[in-house]
């Protein structure tokens, strides 16, 4: 009896991500007792996101792929009215309109939208799989910037370049074309060139989103002010050498001179103590994470499952490039967390959705085979 309840409660959960996720969070609590100073309450915190994420996890894992393309459209209109919301009568926390009060509780709009626009997009392209065109990918397009759009307007890049991202992901694995992707990249790179002077930027972004990229090219123009940061952060990266200066033990995190060092600036603490083995082990963690998600993908059995699930696994590595770019000093600091490891639970909450979706689209695979 209990052999059948617990097979009942296990199989749609795959241990392969389950080890591997397992293993973050033990380098995400014992990184976050440190950076916190031995503050226990920040830890039982994280324990009780952390068990909020498995269950969340462990109902997606029980989903059938069908039945998540029947609620991605749903999802995604309940979402982007949620973001219509927020723009009109959001709550306004720190300069930024962001949360939307619904009388019980406040919620983040835009965090639902990092699952509901790939989950839609894959609906979308499974729809219309047997005569895809062009008219398909430009109306695919749309559907990311419209809640991308919304979200850099709270103003949060970060999450709108996740989202955004995610829905690019879908696209390029639908087929889109490179004809399309290299104007894009060009696109891109002449982006990179147009905010590299302030005086351009702030023609079309605002001027703390222009100062990080002022900062990033040279943060000594700040080093008390906007630049402190990423100095600290790059500082406490470089100290930590070939093997860290061990657990606890870290100058620059212990004496409080890294900023949000239990969120956003988590891996610098981490880093520090831990060197470059530490942060290469946790590298090799986030790949096996990514490698079992791609595998996934690829022996999905419908297009549905292989655009979300390659779409969520290559979410999850923007999530970890990211946030290591910024702290490491090479891309500017756009307020991403490290995937897991960050105190918070709503980034983690989407993430642990997404690792459940994967585990859905991977059972429905072996329901096919027999």
């Amino acid at each position: 009896m209990i052999q059948y309840l617990w097979q009942k409660l296990t199989h749609p959960l795959d241990k392969w991500l389950m080890l591997f996720l397992g293993l973050i969070f033990s380098v995400s609590l014992m990184t976050l007792y440190s950076a916190s100073g031995g503050d226990l309450d920040k830890v039982f915190g994280k324990l009780a996101s952390m068990a909020v994420a498995f269950t969340a996890m462990w109902l997606a894992a029980h989903l059938k792929p069908n039945q998540l393309m029947r609620i991605a459209l749903p999802l995604y209109i309940l979402g982007f009215i949620l973001l219509l919301g927020v723009a009109i009568k959001g709550d306004t926390v720190n300069g930024a309109k962001r949360w939307l009060n619904i009388g019980i509780t406040r919620i983040q709009p835009s965090e639902l939208m990092k699952i509901a626009v790939p989950m839609t997009l894959a609906w979308f392209f499974q729809r219309f799989e047997s005569h895809l065109n062009w008219r398909h990918f430009l109306a695919a397009a749309l559907m990311i910037g419209a809640p991308a759009g919304l979200v850099v307007k709270q103003p949060d890049l970060g999450t709108g370049i996740l989202i955004s991202a995610a829905g690019f992901y879908v696209l390029f694995l639908a087929g889109l074309s490179w004809r399309v992707i290299l104007p894009l990249i060009l696109a891109g790179v002449i982006g990179g060139w147009f905010v590299s002077d302030e005086g351009r930027c702030t023609k079309v972004f605002r001027q703390f989103q222009c100062d990080r990229v002022q900062i990033l090219i040279d943060p000594e123009i700040d080093p008390l002010g906007k630049g402190f940061h990423t100095i600290q952060g790059t500082t406490a990266v470089g100290s930590g050498g070939i093997i860290g200066k061990g657990w606890q033990k870290g100058t620059q995190s212990q004496l409080g001179f890294i900023p949000e060092r239990t969120t956003d600036f988590i891996f610098a603490v981490y880093s520090e103590e831990f060197g470059l083995l530490g942060g290469l082990l946790l590298i090799v963690l986030y790949v096996c994470v990514i490698g079992r998600g791609m595998v996934i993908a690829a022996k999905a059995s419908t297009l549905f499952g292989r655009l979300l699930a390659g779409a969520i696994t290559m979410s999850f590595f923007t999530y970890a490039f990211v946030n290591m770019g910024m702290v490491s000093g090479i891309l500017p600091v756009v307020g991403v967390p490290l995937p897991l490891i960050s105190y918070g639970g709503t980034a983690m909450l989407a993430i642990m959705i997404g690792m459940g979706i994967l585990m859905s689209i991977q059972g429905d695979r072996k329901l096919m085979k027999r």
